[in-house]
């Protein structure tokens, strides 16, 4: 069939529209070259008419991964047609095109994830053109082409650009920003408003276009618009719905500049009702927050990895409710179907079990008690409100009337938010979210009000009441959220001081006094489940909660609930910043997975067991402090201060007269940091005073100097009084470790975080950093044995993270590690460990620090230069025309890089270890868990 012959046939065709849906469906497909439907399964006609019972099925033509299709006689309203197919788009998996015709006209609406829907429309006069053919023949072929180029987090991140650009210009005029943010929240909720058509089309662009230059005529008009929206009501001429929701209680319109009012008219100008409300809110309170506007432009949390805490704590566990209640329906619909006695109570019961469950998705709650703009309200909204759409699908599927509305909500979700703007916000968030939901699966919005008052986001601190109390969270079936990210150590600086010493002394007892801000949201959640106020809760925190002091906090969660699903170490954004997370699910179930594996447990530092019988051996957060450890591992001294200064300068000063002939030497000492260790040394001293008073320290005129210039004004402004007055002193000295150090010619030490788990040796008088751990030994044993595999693998897991960098705490890492019988540092206290093995690891060790140096300083490219001072390691400077290739020699490349002499080394050090634990059948193959319970065994009876 031609195009000619189509039209000619088909164009004011009479037929009714049973009579010409088919035939008019397979002419087309003559007219293309393409198949007719032929397989019940993946193209048919009428695709679900057989499992509803009705002679219609929930789509006239339907292709799996193609399209929809639904037809409609001449003139009849395409836009019901469109609601149908969207009504029963997941029963139609959900195909990317929905395709809608009246054999006058066929509209190609666009249904891909995640991006906006866009309408291609063909007329029958018009069908024969080349473009138009080519698109219908891509229906079939290659749907695809159709998807939209932009996407709807691109569209969103720039429509809250143009909101960010008028709040930064109206904060900097002197607006409060509470009052910008609440003006502009009711711009934004106008533009979305009228793009679905709620207010009369184009009715906010208009207004805003007709101010030209005129901001008081704009301000005044806007005010009577949104009184009308919160009253119902007339505005210029036009019939204005029942809004309410509180959004309009309080009308304060900001007059605007032209240059801010054109920005507004641009964006009124965009498709609002697209945005994505799961990212919106997170962009437009940055473009709010002063402080955080510089982050606008980083990315958001994409809304699949908030999911991941959605699916685990509310979806699966309703679907699983769903399913017992879909068996029900389906044995008595079978028995109901097959009529005699007991039949209608049949059919009441599935009724029953039917109505059953979507009361029980009604009364379903969920709290965010950090909820910030709604992200994790909306996403949690929109997960019920699915739940209820599939029940609904799959009732009328089993022979069941489905219901016509969607009962599920925004009283579903309850929030609590200290900030006042970011509250509002997460009401809008949700608002929109709902609005768009319902019309994209073709169900009626509420009306009079459109807005439900949501009342159940609450503006308040959610762990610290204004009277010092604790303060209540409200009963809810789940808790879900991302609660802020402060470390221990910024709290006092960004909460004040007050503020933390009641929170610690509150939640004495349950949170330990240095744990991270995110850990009393947990804490919280643990014991709303342990009263029965909630079931289970699904929560983000940075992945420093698997060790430390934040662990205990996981640890009273294991004791009292479990954790049935986690990810321990997963990339977040967290306020435009790239951050790693971990992601914990406690409660009630009965299944367990860790970062997306079925486990047989999952324990407090967010490792698990494999099952069978194995958890309690395999729970390395049973791992106690062992007393034969302590007094060894120390962290160095922590500057506050440039203290720091560049060896040139320093050796300068090594021969200056002070004015009580004592050297400066005394004073002034080389200085060594993590990246020292990791890197090449970049040759830093640094001016230590020690426990010298001001006059004493004076004396030393070249090192005083510096310190009055280059550190004492930064301590002038420093909150801490002992810090700000004791200028020229370290903030923290480390006298505890340069005591235990004094009497060595060397101690070991090992960077607090770095990739690779080395450790290395520092000459005595060489001053270590903060972000050093020293262990105060100078025999080769105990380096052997800290740098063996046993003890990184220890270390690797009973350590932190800092980003994907682990971090060596040494109160869980080097404090819990069983050494080798007679090896322990309490055994090393008055001379290295003594006998075969200990020389044998020695020995090991000795070469395998030999082979690293001679690679990191090769003779051929550097030279070896002695310091000034006797006694201090020897400069290694770049010999004329190598300075780039020694640059490269440094020990995380070479442990990127692990050479097989490298790996030889490690794995001859690894098994004169593995002999001094007496293990015999130890070979490099033997698989890590086993190396780690063997471990554990010999903490236990240690501890014991």
């Amino acid at each position: 069939m031609t195009p000619h012959d189509f039209i000619a046939k088909w164009q004011c065709n009479a037929l009714s529209e049973r009579a010409g849906s088919q035939a008019h469906f397979l002419d087309l497909c003559a007219m293309l070259g393409v198949p007719p439907p032929n397989d019940p399964g993946t193209y048919c006609f009428e695709r679900g008419a057989t499992r509803t019972g009705a002679g219609h099925g929930w789509a006239d033509v339907w292709k799996r991964g193609h399209f929809a299709w639904e037809n409609k006689a001449p003139g009849r309203d395409l836009g019901a047609a469109l609601k149908q197919l969207m009504t029963y788009a997941l029963a139609l998996d959900n195909p990317p095109l929905l395709v809608v015709c009246d054999r006058e006209i066929i509209e190609i609406h666009t249904h891909f994830t995640g991006t906006p829907s866009e309408v291609h429309t063909i007329r029958i006069e018009d069908i024969g053109t080349a473009e138009n053919l080519q698109k219908l023949r891509w229906l079939f072929t290659e749907p695809n082409r159709f998807r939209p180029r932009r996407t709807v987090g691109e569209i969103t991140a720039e429509a809250a650009s143009h909101f960010a650009e008028v709040a930064q210009s109206l904060t900097a005029r002197g607006y409060e920003p509470h009052a910008v943010a609440h003006f502009l929240i009711q711009c934004l909720f106008c533009m979305f408003a009228e793009d679905v058509r709620l207010l009369p089309e184009k009715l906010f662009e208009r207004v805003v276009a007709k101010a030209g230059n005129d901001p008081d005529w704009l301000a005044a008009r806007l005010g009577e618009l949104f009184s009308s929206m919160g009253s119902g009501g007339e505005f210029a001429l036009e019939t204005i719905p029942y809004f309410n929701g509180g959004l309009f209680a309080n009308i304060d319109p900001i007059p605007l500049t032209p240059s801010e009012t054109a920005t507004l008219l641009e964006a009124a100008g965009m498709d609002w009702a697209h945005v994505e409300p799961s990212i919106f809110g997170t962009l437009f309170e940055r473009g709010l927050d002063p402080s955080a506007r510089s982050q606008l432009g980083a990315n958001y949390t994409d809304p699949a990895t908030i999911q991941r805490l959605i699916d685990p704590t509310i979806v699966w566990p309703l679907l699983e409710e769903w399913d017992s209640a879909k068996a029900t329906i389906a044995a008595n619909m079978d028995k109901y179907h097959r009529g005699g006695k007991g039949s209608q109570i049949a059919l009441k019961k599935a009724q029953a079990a039917f109505f059953g469950f979507l009361e029980r998705l009604k009364g379903f709650r969920v709290l965010d008690a950090a909820c910030g703009s709604g992200n994790f309200l909306y996403l949690a909204l929109r997960a019920l409100k699915d739940l209820e759409h599939r029940a609904n699908l799959d009732a009328e599927a089993l022979g069941l009337h489905r219901e016509l509305g969607i009962e599920t909500n925004p009283s579903n979700v309850l929030g609590i938010e200290l900030n006042p703007y970011a509250a509002e916000l997460a009401r809008v968030t949700i608002w929109i979210g709902e609005i768009q939901w319902m019309l994209a699966r073709g169900y009626p919005i509420r009306r009079d009000p459109i807005l439900s008052r949501l009342e159940t986001i609450e503006c308040r601190d959610a762990v610290l009441a204004p009277d010092g109390s604790e303060p209540r969270w409200p009963a809810a079936d789940v808790i879900v959220g991302n609660p802020p990210f402060l470390g221990d150590k910024k709290m006092r600086a960004e909460l004040g001081a007050e503020y933390v010493v009641k929170l610690r002394g509150l939640y004495d007892g349950r949170v330990p006094g240095g744990a991270d801000f995110v850990t009393y949201w947990f804490e919280k959640a643990r014991a709303q489940i342990e009263a029965g106020q909630t079931h289970r809760a699904g929560l983000v925190a940075t992945n420093s909660i698997r060790g430390g002091a934040n662990r205990r906090v996981l640890d009273r969660i294991c004791a009292s609930t479990q954790i049935y699903q986690a990810w321990k170490d997963e990339d977040w954004i967290n306020e435009g910043a790239a951050v790693r997370v971990s992601l914990v699910c406690f409660g009630d179930r009965p299944t367990h997975q860790l970062d997306g594996s079925p486990v047989g447990a999952i324990f407090a530092d967010l490792t698990a067991s494999a099952g069978h019988g194995d958890e309690a051996a395999a729970d390395l957060t049973k791992a106690r402090v062992l007393t034969e450890n302590a007094r060894t591992a120390f962290q160095g001294i922590t500057k506050g201060g440039a203290f720091d200064i560049a060896g040139e300068v320093a050796r300068s000063w090594l021969s200056l007269p002070n004015p009580h002939g004592r050297s400066n030497v005394e004073v002034v000492r080389p200085w060594r940091n993590g990246m020292d260790i990791t890197r090449r040394c970049a040759d830093k001293w640094i001016v230590d005073f020690a426990d010298c008073t001001e006059t004493d320290a004076a004396l030393f005129e070249a090192p005083f100097r510096h310190v009055v210039e280059c550190v004492k004004p930064e301590r002038d402004t420093n909150a801490e009084k002992g810090t700000r007055e004791r200028f020229w002193l370290f903030k923290r000295s480390a006298a505890d470790m340069k005591r235990a150090v004094s009497s060595l010619s060397r101690f070991i030490v090992t960077p607090e975080v770095s990739k690779h788990r080395i450790f290395a040796w520092i000459p005595a008088g060489v001053v270590a950093d903060k972000n050093l751990v020293v262990v105060a030994r100078s025999d080769d044993t105990t380096f052997g044995i800290l740098q063996s595999r046993f003890h990184e693998l220890w270390a690797l897991r009973l350590g932190t993270s800092l980003e994907d960098r682990p971090r060596y705490t040494s109160s869980t890492t080097f404090e819990t590690f069983p050494f080798p019988a007679g090896m322990a540092p309490s055994d090393s206290i008055s001379g290295p460990p003594q006998g075969p093995a200990a020389d044998a690891i020695a020995m090991a060790a000795k070469r395998l620090n030999e082979l690293r140096d001679n690679w990191l300083n090769p003779p051929e490219w550097a030279d070896r230069v002695p310091e000034t001072i006797a006694g201090l390691p020897d400069r290694i400077l770049p010999k004329p025309g190598h300075e780039s290739d020694l640059a490269k020699r440094t020990l995380t490349n070479l442990y990127n890089a692990r050479p097989s002499w490298l790996d030889g080394a490690h794995k001859t050090l690894d098994a004169t270890v593995a002999a001094a634990y007496g293990w015999t059948d130890y070979d490099p193959t033997i698989a890590d868990a086993e190396v780690l319970l063997r471990l554990l065994e010999l903490n236990a009876k240690r501890a014991s």
